[in-house]
């Protein structure tokens, strides 16, 4: 392969006490909380929306669960007043309006349009963020560092260590791209909510008619419910063998499941009831990725450790409550691992502040789904309002180690757990 040799200087155009990489759930949580302690905080986003997968990969609901803290806290301030019963489903414009609120309430300095370049590297640790945009090339230095990437291409880029996808094989969930319909009877309508919702249509059962008819790897049906009249959400494309971290599988995905749309549209208007005049009414800007990069860290979270509700002494995130969703890997439904309305595990969980601490790299803290935790954990701490609360433990870590002047790894977790008492955060 060819190479060229580039040299660089690069000017240094901000100084900063906690620096966050990405804005989905996880990094607004983190920019968010951090800046609500005092100190300057800066959020970089590749994308010219913040939410992430929340709102420009168009989800339809918040997934998952957790009590008290930042998701609670952004599910009061983003619901449909006369609607509180749909308090859990996302009117993405509105969710973004939000939490750009919350980000200028915080005093964050917000950066979109922002491409992550490299890590900026002091002695071995995280020093701060090499960012590309159409600015050029700049640096932004930081004490503490937080990666809310997904992929943690921060953390990878300044040699965490991490696997990729499943024990064993390596393996990654699939990929979806979220798109709504209008024109949809939503009084007569069919609303599958998971894999193992079977319905009853006058021509079979809906999950079964998929597998028969939608092109392959797509062949299921989910469908939900939103919040404008006529018009639900479908999460229904499915892009299997890529991989997140390469932009070529991104682009394979995204092409696929684009092309997977109007055969599932004619799919629905023959065989769902109240979707017989539904139509195409937009597609999600992002394309949704489920699994990538599993850092290792100080404590790596297991399926076995959810599974027995674990109370961490170091306990940063608690009540995380939802099943293992592990997406089929290599075509439609639920892997044969997964385990969606028979999981046996009702309580919630906590996650310990280890997971959010890379084993061998200081000056940066994991947040969202890329924290270190099986493959199997990972299917459920990888949802949204488990992630925004992952966040939020992360940033409050960020800056009380800026403000104290101590690496993350070293900082008492006491502490940490003291203000997030104060967030309505209970073991």
């Amino acid at each position: 392969m060819k190479s060229i040799q580039e040299t660089f200087t690069t000017p240094i155009v901000g100084e900063y006490d906690v620096l966050v990489a990405g804005a989905g759930p996880a990094g607004v949580a983190a920019a968010v909380s951090a800046g609500r302690l005092g100190v300057k905080v800066c959020l970089v986003e590749q994308s010219g929306i913040v939410g992430g997968v929340a709102t420009s990969g168009m989800m339809s609901h918040w997934t998952g669960n957790t009590r008290g803290g930042i998701y609670e806290e952004i599910l009061d301030r983003s619901q449909e007043p006369d609607k509180p019963q749909m308090r859990r489903f996302i009117n993405t414009e509105r969710l973004e309006n939000v939490l750009l609120d919350m980000l200028d309430e915080a005093h964050v300095e917000l950066r979109l349009y922002s491409f992550v370049a490299s890590p900026l590297m002091e002695a071995g640790a995280v020093a701060g963020l090499i960012i590309e945009s159409k600015a050029g090339r700049q640096g932004l230095s930081a004490k503490v560092v937080v990666d809310a990437t997904g992929d943690g291409d921060v953390a990878v880029r300044a040699g965490a260590a991490y696997t990729l996808g499943r024990e064993g094989d390596g393996a990654m969930q699939p990929m979806t791209l979220m798109f709504r319909l209008g024109g949809v009877d939503t009084s007569r309508a069919i609303l599958p909510g998971s894999f193992e919702t079977t319905v009853k249509v006058p021509d079979g059962e809906i999950q079964a008619l998929a597998r028969a008819e939608l092109p392959p790897p797509a062949g299921h049906v989910l469908l939900y419910p939103s919040l404008l009249p006529g018009v639900v959400t479908v999460n229904m494309t499915n892009c299997t063998g890529v991989d997140g971290t390469e932009a070529q599988d991104l682009t394979r995905a995204t092409v696929l499941c684009r092309r997977q749309l109007d055969a599932i549209v004619a799919f629905l208007r023959r065989h769902a009831p109240g979707y017989e005049h539904c139509y195409l009414l937009t597609s999600a800007a992002q394309i949704g990725v489920r699994e990538t990069r599993h850092f290792k860290g100080v404590y790596t979270l297991t399926g076995e450790d959810i599974l027995a509700a674990r109370v961490f002494p170091d306990w940063v995130v608690t009540k995380a409550h939802f099943n293992f969703d592990i997406h089929n890997v290599k075509g439609a439904g639920l892997d044969a691992n997964g385990c969606q309305h028979g999981f046996p595990q009702a309580r919630g969980y906590t996650i310990p502040y280890g997971c959010l601490v890379p084993e061998k790299l200081d000056g940066l803290l994991l947040a969202g789904r890329c924290i270190s935790g099986t493959h199997q954990a990972h299917s459920n701490f990888r949802v949204m309002p488990i992630c925004a609360n992952i966040g939020q433990a992360a940033g409050i870590a960020a800056a009380l180690s800026a403000q104290k002047g101590v690496l993350p790894r070293d900082l008492p977790v006491s502490e940490i757990q003291t203000e997030l008492h104060k967030c309505g955060i209970e073991p």
